[in-house]
């Protein structure tokens, strides 16, 4: 009873102090409208893995001793006449002009390499370019090309001759793509590879970590603004349709858009960047939000209709149905914040903002509804007319039939359903790409499979070898045994040639007998001891024509790197191979002497998309047994939590069957689906249970009746928040990248489900079941709601209407 006296104080509060009320949200909004300004885009790449993990701890290793693996922007080119004087002529410039673009730091293609001259005076090896600026004719060119053919060291690196596929390498600052300039210096480098394919007529493909993120950091900025603007539409159009009255329509758009503007304030204040998750959030909140307003207008309408009374009718609505919408919008916030136990950074800020804001939504309702509308005229016949929709109570009256009539066929459906649903999740399997979220007809995705194509892939693969003593990877040793790994790591198809001291080693051998083709390959005992004072002296300079040794050895001369690129293979099957790895690894190099590591992002992502699915699983768990416990706060009965727990449960059954049986797999973006889909869908189950209980009483105890009376007015409202809530997330089906898709499609599916289950299983079971279920507990809960019968003293309000008159009860 306490609870029911708090809410009776909280909406005489809200309605004496409409004005104080109403300006203390507004400057609230202002406030969180600066801090909207200033949120930034992230540039960065999205961590999965948390700092503890050793994984991350490797990698982060890796950037310490040899810096940032992911700054490499690729662009290829299929040419024939590659090699002929005019295109070679394009792809030069091209090269000259890419190498002057702010934040380009270094480019390495056919056009710029180099080969390696013997010194015998200085001991040393010289890089000298292969391709002079300016060349005279058809035939200085061939002789050019013949030499660097004659190169095996850029085989596989810079071209596949047997596509005519060249490859052109742009190292580009860090920094830079760690801030705002990113987007500039990538566009900026395409545009002018764009020009060149114009004036070629040849198509250019473009891969690269660098190039991805900017790409995608683009398409999310545009579908933020989509997404929102499709959402608020689609809301627009269902509420007018639904009440036909533009003030039924204007004031939850206007409490929706401000609940938009304080999770984007609370993300300035926080410090969060917009990600592909967070960018998700102010169309998440457009479409979660308008359903609080559709049960408080319908709630509104019902109890004008049934008295008359704009302010008793005001009051009741935030009476009777105030917790059980509190206790609703709690359910769907736990289902995004279970997220931030995920330990992985951009899930925890985006179940942190969403969470919070949709609390905010509620509290936005509970306060703008009352009390704007309290300054309004009463709604007339037409605007409640939709309480008599036609098509609505004749979808109602067959719900009805069949929860009356027709128990044993939905019992049997349901156990079907669950059956099919059972087998359906055997086949589900798990399953993440690191362009994942790329659909394969997408201009990204089939860049990236020209370059696994002609050069293996482009995904960083890194082997760390620290030989534990200064200038240890300069010895004949751990040459050899480096020599050893990577023939092995050649049989891998899924992998490219590796590139490490050894290959330039190779290199100086091929260089020490006059660039001889058939001396490219590891030197013997004796070779290696002539050519290491070369080596070593050339490595000592720290000129452009060496720097390559600076990048595959630390100061110390103690640690060396393999550096590898690969295809993007999916977790399952890199899950395979980083076991292959270590296994190689470890057989090849000993413990006592050696400490070897397998890193690089194609690692990181591999691990962090397990880690992110295993911990997705605990915070659907967790989502799951948060909501059952509020609802036994609600209802202060185990009983009623499980059976109200069927009806939510079933449709995340049905949805990992569909999973399975179509073959999406189970990833980051397919998980979240569950624990946000669970979250909303048990909102429809609170307010029917509510609305069942407060009529037990009315009705004696009769649970049939009380069953027919709570359908027909709680199934009108979840309904049109069905409606919503449906196409609110269908909209993010149309989105470029497939978990965002992904997501749009089985949450709309869920809801689908579990709307038919809400409607249809759930009262069926309160009638089957009856006093199984329908304890006394149930009907003395720990949190009363407002039972009809008691009256409300409307003199003790005290408020004055838009004419200041005292409203009063008579």
């Amino acid at each position: 009873m306490k609870n029911s006296i708090m809410w009776v104080k909280f909406s005489r509060l809200i309605l004496r102090n409409r004005v104080a009320v109403l300006s203390i949200l507004a400057l609230i909004t202002v406030f969180m409208a600066f801090q909207a300004t200033r949120v930034e885009m992230s540039y960065e790449y999205a961590q999965l893995l948390p700092k503890k993990d050793t994984a991350y701890q490797d990698y982060q290793k890796f950037r310490n001793l040899f810096g940032e693996e992911g700054n490499l922007v690729v662009v290829g080119v299929e040419d024939p006449q590659f090699f002929q004087l005019q295109h070679f002529r394009k792809w030069q410039e091209l090269n000259r002009d890419l190498t002057e673009i702010d934040g380009v730091e270094n480019l390495i293609s056919v056009s710029s390499a180099y080969n390696l001259d013997k010194n015998s005076q200085e001991r040393k090896f010289t890089a000298q370019p292969i391709f002079p600026d300016q060349i005279a004719s058809q035939s200085q060119l061939d002789s050019l090309a013949k030499s660097f053919r004659s190169l095996p060291f850029y085989k596989g690196l810079l071209y596949n001759g047997k596509a005519d596929a060249y490859m052109l390498a742009i190292t580009v600052n860090k920094d830079k793509m760690h801030s705002k300039l990113r987007e500039q210096l990538i566009l900026s480098i395409k545009e002018r590879c764009d020009q060149f394919s114009e004036d070629s007529g040849l198509e250019l493909h473009y891969s690269g970590l660098p190039y991805i993120r900017v790409i995608n950091s683009i398409r999310i900025k545009k579908e933020i603004y989509l997404f929102s603007a499709l959402a608020m539409g689609l809301c627009i159009l269902v509420l007018f349709l639904f009440f036909r009255s533009f003030k039924a329509v204007l004031i939850p758009v206007t409490i929706v858009l401000t609940g938009v503007i304080w999770a984007v304030g609370t993300m300035g204040l926080l410090g969060f960047k917009i990600t592909l998750l967070t960018g998700m959030i102010p169309s998440l909140l457009i479409v979660i939000g308008i359903p609080n307003s559709i049960y408080m207008l319908n709630k509104y309408h019902y109890e004008f209709r049934a008295h008359g009374n704009k302010i008793k009718a005001l009051q009741r609505v935030i009476i009777k149905i105030g917790n059980a919408t509190f206790l609703t919008n709690l359910t769907t916030a736990s289902g995004f914040a279970t997220f931030v136990i995920t330990n992985s950074e951009i899930l925890r800020q985006f179940g942190l903002v969403a969470s919070l804001n949709i609390l905010g939504l509620f509290l936005l309702s509970i306060l703008m509804i009352p009390s704007i509308f309290s300054f309004l005229a009463p709604p007339n016949e037409r605007h409640i007319q939709h309480l008599d929709n036609k098509t609505i109570r004749r979808i109602i009256d067959k719900l009805v039939e069949l929860t009356y009539h027709h128990i044993k066929w939905v019992y049997f459906s349901a156990f079907l359903v669950l059956l099919l649903g059972l087998y359906g999740i055997t086949q589900i399997k798990s399953s993440g790409y690191m362009v994942d979220d790329i659909p394969e007809s997408d201009v990204i995705y089939k860049d990236l499979k020209f370059f696994e194509k002609h050069i293996d892939g482009i995904m960083p693969l890194e082997i760390i070898v620290d030989t534990r003593k200064p200038n240890g990877a300069m010895n004949i040793q751990t040459f050899k045994l480096i020599d050893k790994l990577e023939n092995r790591l050649s049989a891998y198809d899924e992998l490219s040639s590796s590139l490490s001291l050894l290959n330039i080693l190779k290199f100086a051998t091929q260089a020490l007998y006059s660039g001889s083709e058939e001396y490219y390959k590891t030197p013997s005992k004796q070779q290696l001891n002539f050519i290491m004072p070369y080596v070593k002296n050339s490595a000592g300079e720290g000129d452009k024509e060496v720097g390559a040794l600076h990048s595959f050895i630390d100061s110390t001369k103690q640690v060396t790197r393999v550096s590898i690129r690969m295809k993007d293979v999916g977790t399952k099957r890199m899950e395979q191979l980083y076991g292959d790895f270590k296994m190689e690894v470890d057989s090849i190099f000993p413990k006592e002497k050696y400490d070897v590591t397998v890193t690089g992002s194609s690692i990181t992502f591999f691990k962090g998309t397990q880690y992110l699915v295993k911990n997705l699983f605990s915070s659907l768990a967790l989502a799951i047994f948060l909501i059952s416990a509020f609802m036994a706060i609600m209802f202060y009965s185990w009983r009623m939590v499980i059976l109200s727990l069927i009806p939510n449960i079933l449709p995340l059954i049905f949805t990992a069957a569909i999973m399975g049986f179509t073959g999406i797999p189970i990833k980051a973006s397919t998980i979240l689906v569950f624990s946000i889909a669970f979250g909303i869908s048990v909102d429809n189950t609170i307010h029917f249970l509510a609305k069942y209980r407060q009529e037990l009483s009315l009705t004696g105890w009769n649970i049939q009746k009380s069953v027919r009376i709570a359908l027909s007015e709680t199934g009108v409202s979840m309904m049109y928040t069905f409606v919503v809530l449906f196409f609110g997330f269908g909209v993010y089906s149309i989105s470029q990248f497939g978990g965002t898709a992904a997501l749009g499609v089985l949450v709309s599916l869920t809801l689908l489900v579990a709307i038919t289950s809400n409607l249809i299983l759930l009262p069926s079971l309160l009638i089957g079941l009856e006093r199984l279920t329908t304890t006394r507990s149930f009907r003395e809960p720990l949190l009363q709601i407002y039972n009809e019968e008691e009256d409300i003293d409307l003199d003790e309000l005290e408020i004055e209407d838009q004419h200041k008159e005292k409203v009063n009860d008579k």
